[in-house]
């Protein structure tokens, strides 16, 4: 146990987000295991509540790009205040967002406020949120263990997603995951990670 446990975290601590993909495409299988991956997470009275909306098409892809990065333009020339830009200084980021288009897939996550039965009425979903929040969590650590890189990126606000997707009112964005292979001299900031007593407390 205490191997695997180490194994496991060698292989976390390998895991990085890149803002710079390869336009190679990924087989669409390797995408279908990670989500059945996903599925597989803990969940409010497993009324499973999220949507993953695989998005590949070009056109779709401009799209999606073109709308993020307008609301990213309105973040960083006013919207965001000066802490939160200067917390984000150090990793180089700003409103141009290439990634979204270069990238072979964008996994648009979706968390269901609540489900829909047969006969069209609504059915209440619990602890959404968190629900999709680890399903999330384990479809990004699928994708980085079958050799796949990702970025988590959430535009703020992200309503526009549901209109490029015709996606439908019970379905609020959740995030986007970015998918592909690091492009050639693709480069991370230099970061660090918490300790362990800087995480977690033992009470005993």
């Amino acid at each position: 146990m205490k191997r695997r446990a180490r194994a496991f975290l060698e292989k976390m601590r390998r895991r990085r987000t890149v803002r710079e993909f390869d336009s190679r495409p990924v087989p669409r299988e390797v995408i279908e295991e990670c989500l059945l991956a996903a599925g597989t997470a803990p969940n409010g009275a497993n009324r499973q509540p999220w949507r993953f909306v695989v998005v590949s098409d070009p056109e779709k892809k401009r799209l999606i790009r073109n709308a993020a990065e307008e609301e990213e333009r309105a973040f960083y020339s006013g919207r965001a205040p000066a802490d939160w830009l200067d917390a984000l200084a150090h990793l180089g980021t700003d409103e141009h967002k290439p990634f979204l288009e270069d990238a072979p897939y964008l996994i648009v996550v979706f968390a269901e406020s609540f489900a829909v039965a047969e006969d069209g009425s609504k059915l209440k979903n619990y602890y959404v949120t968190e629900s999709v929040g680890i399903a999330t969590g384990i479809l990004i650590t699928a994708l980085h263990e079958s050799g796949l890189a990702t970025l988590t990126h959430t535009p703020s606000p992200m309503k526009f997603l549901n209109g490029v997707l015709d996606r439908p009112e019970n379905e609020r964005p959740f995030l986007v995951l970015v998918v592909g292979y690091p492009a050639p001299g693709a480069t991370v900031p230099d970061i660090s990670k918490k300790s362990l007593g800087q995480i977690a407390v033992f009470v005993e």
